[in-house]
């Protein structure tokens, strides 16, 4: 069917393509070698590095309760400063108050500036 041009030219190895592979394959075992004999680095990095992660979570867990008591004292703190001072606690169920919208009235196309309150 399609034939190449180069389908006719030998390839017989020459001397320099020999010594190419064989300096090839050579570097290509020593470091394949050295690799393989350095692997154990790769695989206790990587248990330390898990063991960090799954520490680092026990104390941030830690952390995040100490700081919620932290809070807790502190009210309890506020709460028992203010008693003892005499000021009234505030109504947790109050509501706060709405804010108030201000709009500017026109007149005939003017601004004559005068604001208007709406709740």
């Amino acid at each position: 069917m399609w034939k190449r041009e180069d389908d006719n030219v030998s390839l017989q190895p020459t001397p320099t393509t020999i010594a190419m592979y064989s300096e090839a394959v050579d570097r290509f075992t020593k470091s394949a070698t050295a690799f393989m004999e350095q692997m154990h680095h790769l695989t206790q990095a990587h248990i330390a590095y898990q063991q960090a992660l799954t520490t680092s979570a026990d104390l941030r867990k830690v952390l995040d309760a100490g700081d919620e008591s932290l809070r807790n004292l502190m009210t309890q703190l506020e709460h028992t400063v203010n008693v003892h001072l005499g000021k009234p606690e505030p109504a947790l169920d109050k509501k706060k108050p709405e804010l108030v919208h201000v709009e500017a009235i026109r007149g005939n196309g003017e601004n004559t500036g005068v604001l208007k309150a709406f709740p």
